[in-house]
């Protein structure tokens, strides 16, 4: 059956905000650090959308939402570092995911080519230049173009990863729950 536009706009379900959350808990995806250095030095908060779009050229996409403190201020700087946390990683996860603390408190880091941060240890991390913006509801849809990349010899260890509310570790398909 095809759906025409005028049938889609005419059907507009209400949703509970809380369920509809719980509902895409149920979507397994991992953590990362989206990091910049603006004018106070390192900034960074904690994002779990975030996804590869295409290769040529080479983008990714991650999303914030629009009352993010420090989103704007790494828009300014037009460049960001994607951060893929590791499976030990799940405090520094938490570290930037609060609000009015130092966020880089205990945290080893290096800088990109570019200078934006890089967090020892992740899973691997990638160096990008804004591409294109689009505002999406509550959230910015963010798209960069990775300019470097961390090297094959970086990625050592497993995911972060975030299901059902909860941080999750990988397990091979043979290992038994």
């Amino acid at each position: 059956m095809t759906i025409t536009l005028d049938q889609k706009t005419a059907y507009e379900p209400v949703f509970d905000p809380r369920v509809f959350r719980d509902t895409l808990g149920h979507y397994a995806s991992g953590i990362t650090i989206i990091s910049g250095i603006g004018e106070g030095g390192a900034i960074g908060f904690t994002c779990q959308s975030f996804y590869s779009v295409s290769t040529e050229p080479p983008l990714v996409s991650f999303s914030v939402m629009t009352n993010s403190t420090t989103y704007p201020r790494l828009r300014e700087t037009g460049k960001f570092a994607v951060n893929v946390l590791a499976h030990d990683q799940d405090t520094v996860s938490n570290q930037f995911a609060r609000k009015g603390t130092d966020k880089w408190a205990g945290i080893n880091w290096s800088r990109t080519n570019a200078g934006n941060p890089v967090i020892a240890d992740t899973l691997m991390w990638l160096d990008c230049d804004i591409w294109a913006e689009h505002e999406a509801g509550d959230h910015y849809i963010v798209i960069g173009r990775v300019n470097e990349m961390s090297p094959a010899t970086w990625h050592k260890e497993e995911p972060l990863l975030y299901f059902k509310g909860r941080y999750r570790h990988l397990r091979g398909i043979d290992d038994k729950v």
